[in-house]
């Protein structure tokens, strides 16, 4: 029997893009970090058979954007006033049970933590074919107030209302975007073979503090980790004509194997930076590896590159920039572990 101080609630958006892209979107939760503005990394975690268990990252909300109770990520930064404890800005991360139904286009979801006012919280996505290339997305919830109390069950509700719109709208935007122009999202990777550690490569990039001291390209740096695995890191970078660029990151770390990072002041040029560092022990040594993904921004193109200047030219731009620093590191990195060898 039902809880009769259960709130049910649906939000819905069309999206000019077909019903499998689009719940492949949201079912493969790779795809967050690049369609959700507030997601910096997402994990699977160990779970019964027939569910996934979640562990997401994501931009805590500040004063001025009260978050959602949503089921998945949030342009508004996160459920933190009902999917979890909040940090007061800055970076976090919660937990999330959900179920699949790729036949149905489904996704079940189900808060595992919730905040002191907040009973529980669930919910489901649905997509609904509209045509070939059309689509109906539906959010739903369910929840329910601690207490039961009306005052409580009504800021949920605002909570619900706001999130829910702003993670819709951010959804049909960046589907639409990837489906108008492919190419404006790419990802490229850089690798060496290190005669070293993978500790030894990992740390190297973990202690972004010292980087200034042993990367020639990087001027300053503010590393925060008051979280230990979640690091915000501003930085100051040399470009080859002198100018200095300031650029700053969310990173997650996993030692002594994998960090994630998501930048989120970004240069002109990129909509959206995320990237990857791994390094794996194998019998030749190290294998470590910088990945990018990167989404051009079209508006300024043209100011940058010239008036002739075509997308095309902007991949290669971008690219032959985060590669060139992405190699710097990871040459230095090989000297510093070889070096200790």
């Amino acid at each position: 029997m039902e809880h009769p101080g259960m709130r049910r609630v649906a939000h819905e958006i069309n999206v000019a893009v077909p019903a499998d892209t689009v719940h492949r979107l949201i079912a493969e939760v790779g795809n967050w970090p690049r369609i959700f503005p507030s997601v910096i990394h997402v994990a699977h975690e160990t779970a019964p058979e027939g569910e996934e268990r979640l562990r997401i990252w994501e931009t805590a909300p500040t004063a001025e954007a009260r978050p959602s109770a949503e089921g998945g990520p949030s342009t508004t930064g996160g459920p933190s006033t009902t999917g979890g404890p909040s940090t007061k800005g800055g970076p976090r991360s919660r937990p999330l049970r959900r179920i699949v139904e790729p036949a149905a286009l489904r996704v079940n979801f189900q808060h595992l933590v919730t905040e002191e006012h907040v009973a529980g919280i669930g919910g489901a996505w649905l997509v609904e074919p509209l045509g070939e290339n059309a689509s109906r997305v539906r959010l739903l919830h369910e929840f329910r107030a601690e207490g039961d109390i009306p005052e409580a069950l009504d800021r949920i509700d605002a909570e619900v209302d706001r999130g829910a719109r702003a993670e819709l709208a951010a959804l049909k935007e960046n589907a639409e975007r990837e489906a108008a122009d492919a190419g404006l999202t790419f990802s490229f990777e850089d690798t060496v073979l290190i005669d070293g550690s993978a500790k030894d490569v990992y740390a190297f990039v973990n202690e972004a503090h010292l980087w200034p001291e042993r990367l020639p390209h990087v001027a300053t740096v503010r590393l925060e980790e008051n979280t230990p695995g979640l690091q915000t890191l501003e930085m100051d970078t040399r470009a080859k004509d002198g100018s200095v660029h300031t650029t700053k990151s969310y990173r997650v770390t996993f030692p002594h194997h994998h960090i994630a990072y998501k930048q989120v002041t970004l240069p002109a040029l990129m909509t959206l930076h995320t990237g990857h560092w791994t390094f794996t022990d194998t019998d030749e040594g190290v294998t470590a590896t910088s990945q990018h993904t990167v989404t051009l921004n079209t508006d300024n193109i043209h100011t940058i590159l010239g008036p002739q200047a075509t997308v095309a030219d902007a991949r290669t731009y971008v690219h032959t920039a985060l590669s060139t620093n992405s190699r710097a590191t990871l040459t230095h990195a090989k000297a510093h572990a070889e070096g200790r060898r």
